[in-house]
């Protein structure tokens, strides 16, 4: 992130008073006191312009070295230190708190996870700057733009995106100021029967608490079960409005979420997963009879995720045993002693309610990434522009090379250029010479073929490419994409390394791509920076792993072929096609 300070609005009282008219008109909620507290007459305010990763301009208002605001083009948006101090700043809408962390790693709000409140949504329009606060607390985490009026989400049935995210608690925009936490506002109770209730629990207070928990005490607020739009990883250049300057985000809020249990509870919580996703992703009927170690150790072990360990003594169970005893109890699997000592899984309900819902969900996750479509584009150079101004188009104009191919087409036969005695040639005039030739050709070449006119006319246009991902508006980049690079590289011990590089230019996040990696082979995979660069990452995992990752990238990511290289490297399995 580049960023520099380029004024000091003491300097200037008539920056300070268009500054204090410009908010007001987009925030006329702002009584005139909060408008002179807001932009105060005084006190150091300043402008700071930062540039994101596709090089936009985004502008940074500073108060008492917090931001305050920030601008693009020419839009006025609140930070959250702002929403702090004036709540109601903005219609509110609520979500759950393991949510904040999907929104501040890039994902937009889809409307599965906003929570309807019993006194019903804030009225708003299509574009309306929203706030979105966690349940129980009014202070907002992050701003958004509605992408559906009030009465659009309801008619939907609460479906598809409700929010493009702009930005959020933990952020990069948030780290700039004192990187102070969420205050505790209690939210307004406007609805009788949330009066009687809080009332309630006013009553209760004092009381011992009674609380009640399954044996996955997360299973009613899944941050995997809410329909959020994963987008590129705080690593990727983002393209979700100013989330391209935000990225590099922290999981504070949903690591106090999960303090609320005890430590035995989210042992369970976590013994639970990694039972259902083995059983998915590990075994299969013809691994049965299994035995319970070999179970644990191999198979469970390798699907903890990455950062949790495992332990059976920190759990509510004590022992595995036990835990397996709990399985049985609800029917899932069956285990026997089939050797004296030695117990055996020897059957699994494939077939059970708590399975098939974890498989649904858990095929749901994984048929999330949709791979982006790749459309290549050509602009207008300088030296093109002769051949392309009878056709209305000027220096820079962005056309596909169907377009390029009609233009140029119809070049030839407006200005009949057609070879009269070979119609698979063209006659080259002026224009085309001074366009298409070198130097060293243009007294040699009279004529060209049309394939040679047109790869010609490709090549000397300026290479862009479009890049639309799955529900969202489509990116034009300058050169061609980058296609995703896997190499080999030698280590220590003879040891070999699979390394994978610009997997976030095809929207993918490398660190889920390295933990899916891991757990399919079980070994180690790691995040490093790619050398030379400042905002791209690569995965590292031990060994030659091209072929899962062909296999991945190919069959369950979609994506074509010709957009990974390396692929020829994979270790030679003998005859086996």
């Amino acid at each position: 992130m580049i960023f520099k300070v380029f004024s000091n609005l003491d300097d200037s009282v008539r920056h300070r008073r268009k500054l204090r008219t410009d908010v007001a008109a987009a925030f006329p909620n702002l009584s005139a006191e909060q408008l002179t507290e807001f932009i105060p007459n005084k006190e150091e305010l300043n402008v700071i312009k930062i540039y994101s990763h596709k090089g936009e301009a985004v502008t940074v208002y500073m108060n008492n070295r917090n931001p305050i605001l920030f601008e693009i083009e020419k839009a006025l948006y609140p930070t959250v230190y702002t929403l702090w101090v004036y709540p109601d700043l903005l219609p509110a809408f609520s979500t759950w708190p393991p949510v904040l962390q999907k929104l501040a790693g890039g994902a937009d709000l889809m409307l599965p996870g906003v929570v309807v409140p019993s006194s019903g949504f804030p009225q708003v329009e299509r574009g309306t700057l929203c706030a979105v606060t966690l349940l129980g607390n009014r202070a907002p985490v992050a701003v958004a733009v509605a992408t559906m009026s009030t009465a659009e989400m309801l008619a939907a049935g609460m479906k598809g995106k409700g929010f493009a995210v702009l930005h959020t608690y933990t952020d990069h925009l948030w780290e700039y100021g004192d990187k102070s936490y969420p205050p505790t506002l209690a939210p307004l109770v406007t609805d009788p029967a949330e009066k009687e209730s809080a009332e309630d629990e006013e009553e209760m207070e004092g009381k011992e608490p009674v609380i009640s928990f399954s044996t996955d005490p997360l299973q009613h607020v899944d941050v995997g079960d809410l329909s959020l739009k994963e987008r590129d990883s705080c690593t990727a250049p983002c393209e979700n409005g100013i989330d391209t300057v935000l990225c590099g985000l922290k999981d504070t809020l949903l690591t106090a979420y999960l303090s609320c249990f005890s430590p035995a509870e989210q042992m369970d919580a976590l013994f639970n997963q990694c039972f259902f996703h083995a059983l998915k992703c590990k075994v299969k009927k013809s691994d049965l009879p299994l035995l319970t170690s070999t179970f644990l150790r191999s198979h469970m072990f390798s699907c903890c995720p990455a950062g949790q360990q495992l332990d059976i003594k920190k759990s509510s169970y004590k022992k595995f045993s036990k835990f397996l005893q709990c399985m049985q109890h609800q029917k899932i699997l069956q285990v026997k002693e089939l050797n004296k000592g030695v117990e055996s899984i020897v059957e699994v309900d494939w077939k059970h309610p708590e399975y098939v819902e974890y498989y649904s969900k858990s095929e749901e996750r994984e048929q999330a990434y949709h791979a982006p479509e790749i459309i290549p584009l050509y602009g207008v150079s300088t030296k093109m522009i002769p051949l392309f101004q009878e056709s209305g188009h000027r220096k820079g104009s962005i056309l596909s090379s169907s377009e390029v191919r009609n233009i140029i087409i119809n070049y030839v036969k407006t200005n009949e250029l057609v070879d009269e005695t070979n119609k698979n040639f063209v006659k080259v005039n002026a224009i085309l010479c001074d366009c298409l030739l070198d130097k060293s050709e243009q007294d040699e070449i009279s004529n060209l073929k049309w394939d040679d006119l047109l790869s010609r006319c490709l090549e000397r246009l300026q290479p862009l490419h479009q890049v639309t991902f799955f529900g969202q508006e489509p990116i034009v980049r300058k050169g061609n994409i980058e296609p995703i690079n896997i190499t080999i590289a030698q280590r220590s011990s003879n040891k070999k390394v699979t390394i994978i590089k610009n997997l976030e230019l095809y929207g993918l996040d490398p660190q889920c791509v390295a933990n899916v990696l891991q757990q399919k082979v079980q070994a180690s995979a790691t995040i490093t920076p790619v050398p030379g660069t400042k905002d791209r990452v690569q995965v590292q995992i031990q060994g030659n792993q091209i072929h899962h990752l062909a296999k991945m990238l190919l069959e369950e990511y979609q994506l074509p072929r010709k957009y990974i290289q390396g692929l020829e490297k994979a270790p030679k399995l003998g005859r086996k096609k």
